[in-house]
């Protein structure tokens, strides 16, 4: 890439995927001032996505149950880059890499030459070889998945206020006691409750079951105790039916069988367990870890190509105790900072740094003014306190002011009247799983 004397030099960077981690890694490189060998040095950004939005995922569970719309918490990859001249966003899916050639291949033919390689193309719900899960429940991975849940939902309302009373099975069951299950378990009964049992009053008088079910002896596993028989008292306080010890064996049409034998009936099974690395991991041709995951350097850096790096969900990052870094946001955002500048060293001839993960702390809400939250310092809290946290870190982390201003008025329209304004909406995006084959194989992120 070196250039005669006095003329600014260019290197290319391609970053696949538009998650927590790919925008960091764009901004990142967009905000630094570069030279090599005396020269100046523009950096070009490529990031590649299949959507042109960025989806802000700790909140689909809201939207899946109409607490927020789908413009909540999606943003334009574009407006998010814009402000940096040398970075463009390509839509399409990533369909081979050449480590060797230094391409990237998508879906429409086009390849892509890198002098550096970002792999930020997030997880995908994994079904853990169980049988049914893809056939017979909703996963909660991406914006679809959500807008599909809350389709279901009020279109299995409108169904069986049309039937015989008791014919249509308006139970719920969430498979997953991990954050993500727990939300969207407490949001699912606020919804029913608050909300659908005033739209349809022939109702009201019913109990519609919701179940959690947790193959581990408790919820929110990586929290403190304390902190999850909180969140379990709170949902049963709240009415849901919680079941912990036992996994499941396979899934049928409108039923979860347990492992130990026992059938669950519902009408809308939701998978809130586990997740993959997304495929595009397996396009690299390397071997891959646990979950399968591209095992990285302490940089971050994949092994024999320190050109290319791996962040996020999809790369199985070394730590202190040996274990591998939770698949949450927070290792995204900060791998893709740490990555920026990464990249900024060996386009400036120095030594990379091992990557130092900061535990950020935990949160979950279970609804209503009932979250946990837990810091690496020893501080948990719950009730309100926990609550008021986790709204703030939402709100500060959402992207744009716009999204950030409609989440805050929706929050608290939401919070006065108990009205979810898209909860009268069905847009056909695929009212049944079966509707959807593949759904729990459908990348988050930039394939």
């Amino acid at each position: 890439m070196t250039e005669a004397a006095g003329r600014t030099e260019r290197v290319h960077v391609v970053v696949i995927g538009a998650g927590f981690g790919g925008i960091r890694v764009a901004k990142g490189l967009g905000e630094l001032d570069l030279h090599r060998d005396g020269a100046p040095c523009e950096v070009a950004v490529t990031v590649i996505d299949a959507n042109n939005f960025h989806t802000f995922q700790p909140l689909l569970y809201q939207v899946a149950t109409a607490g927020l719309d789908s413009d909540d918490v999606c943003f334009p990859v574009r407006a998010i880059i814009r402000t940096h001249r040398a970075t463009r966003f390509v839509l399409g899916s990533v369909r081979a890499v050449d480590l060797s050639e230094r391409t990237v291949t998508i879906d429409d033919g086009r390849c892509i030459d890198y002098d550096f390689l970002v792999v930020a193309a997030g997880s995908v719900s994994a079904n853990f070889g169980i049988a049914g899960v893809d056939a017979h429940t909703f996963a909660l991975k991406t914006i679809h998945d959500a807008l599909a849940i809350r389709d279901h939902l009020v279109a299995r309302f409108e169904e069986a206020s049309s039937r015989p009373h008791g014919t249509v099975d308006l139970g719920m069951i969430v498979v997953g006691g991990g954050p993500t299950g727990v939300e969207m378990a407490g949001s699912l009964r606020e919804l029913v409750d608050k909300v659908l049992r005033r739209d349809f009053p022939e109702f009201a008088d019913d109990r519609v079951p919701i179940t959690l079910v947790e193959a581990a002896d408790r919820v929110l596993g990586p929290f403190h105790p304390s902190l999850s028989e909180r969140a379990r008292r709170s949902l049963v306080r709240r009415g849901v039916d919680v079941e912990t010890g036992v996994g499941v064996d396979h899934v049928e049409h409108e039923t979860v069988v347990l492992a130990d034998g026992r059938r669950l009936a519902a009408g809308t099974i939701v998978w809130a367990t586990g997740v993959e690395a997304s495929p595009v991991a397996s396009l690299l041709g390397v071997e891959l870890g646990r979950g399968n995951r591209i095992p990285v350097s302490s940089d971050l850096s994949l092994g024999d190509h320190p050109e290319v790096f791996a962040i996020g969900d999809i790369a199985l990052s070394p730590t202190a105790d040996g274990r591998p870094l939770p698949q949450v946001a927070q290792p995204a955002i900060q791998g893709g900072k740490h990555v920026a500048l990464q990249i900024a060293a060996r386009i400036e001839g120095r030594p990379t740094s091992p990557f130092v993960y900061e535990d950020k702390g935990s949160m979950a809400t279970i609804g209503r003014h009932q979250a946990v939250a837990e810091f690496p310092n020893g501080l948990r809290f719950h009730g309100v306190a926990g609550w008021l946290m986790w709204l703030g870190l939402h709100i500060v982390y959402l992207m744009g002011f716009r999204n950030r201003a409609n989440v805050l008025v929706n929050w608290a329209w939401n919070y006065v009247t108990y009205d979810h304004g898209s909860r009268n909406l069905i847009l056909d995006t695929g009212q049944s799983p079966s509707d959807r084959s593949g759904a729990h194989r459908t990348p988050s992120e930039g394939t």
